[in-house]
């Protein structure tokens, strides 16, 4: 004990410094909420919907400069159709999908009692009330605190559905993910031609052929402005349009 005692003392200087001097811990993400235990009946329908979703869109997967990991990564792509995230989540292997968790909003996938099952107990999906954003509990508070360190998530830095097949500007939410944890990878992914497989206002999907890209993960540079990071992390998922 006197050993550990001694092991402890500060030297001089370091009694000479205040507090602020010192330097500051850095906090460690909080511990993921658990995932939920789905039952065999939502396991199987997430696989038949899996495969459902590929063969529908007919989709082709391709990963450039980067591969199917279960480290934690956030997956940002352009936002075509309802079918996004479905798709994205349908291309990872299966032991990838099981940590990934798709973000959606809450107005659209809690409305009847299909779509909240699928969102909350098929896709295990995270939902964002759009209607009630408050300060002190933002939308990327909530996203990192329900991942922990173990989850990945997929969001649509466009925020919206575009119109067309230009993609919009990136809004702050994926700078903020990237600043607060910069440890988490950032793998851009480009959705082809999925906006004709389910056309905005349409309820059935017209069988077609798309194509999903993954490409190479990206960091937030030290000291880079939000505007340059965000314009960075567009190019990169336009980079990968055929």
């Amino acid at each position: 004990m006197a050993e550990l005692t001694r092991w402890y003392q500060p030297s001089e200087d370091a009694r000479m410094l205040s507090p602020a001097d010192l330097p500051q811990p850095i906090p460690l993400p909080v511990a993921a909420t658990p995932p939920i235990v789905r039952s065999a009946f939502c396991r199987i329908a997430g696989l038949s919907l899996a495969a459902l979703a590929r063969l529908v869109s007919g989709s082709s997967v391709r990963w450039i400069a980067s591969q199917p990991d279960t480290c934690q990564r956030i997956y940002f792509a352009n936002h075509t159709s309802h079918l996004d995230a479905l798709l994205i989540w349908a291309s990872l292997p299966q032991p990838v999908r099981e940590l990934t968790r798709p973000v959606a909003a809450k107005d659209y996938w809690s409305r009847g009692f299909v779509r909240r099952w699928l969102a909350e107990q098929v896709f295990d999906a995270l939902l964002i009330d759009r209607t009630d954003i408050k300060v002190h509990q933002s939308p990327v508070d909530l996203m990192l605190r329900e991942i922990g360190t173990t989850q990945s998530l997929i969001v649509f830095p466009e925020g919206s559905r575009s119109v067309s097949e230009e993609i919009g500007e990136f809004k702050s939410g994926l700078y903020y993910l990237a600043k607060k944890r910069p440890d988490i990878e950032l793998l851009p992914v480009h959705i082809d031609n999925l906006n004709r497989v389910l056309p905005r206002g349409e309820f059935l999907p017209v069988p077609l052929l798309s194509c999903i890209s993954f490409g190479p993960p990206l960091w937030l540079e030290r000291g880079e402005a939000k505007l340059d990071f965000l314009a960075r992390a567009r190019l990169a998922v336009l980079a990968l349009k055929e």
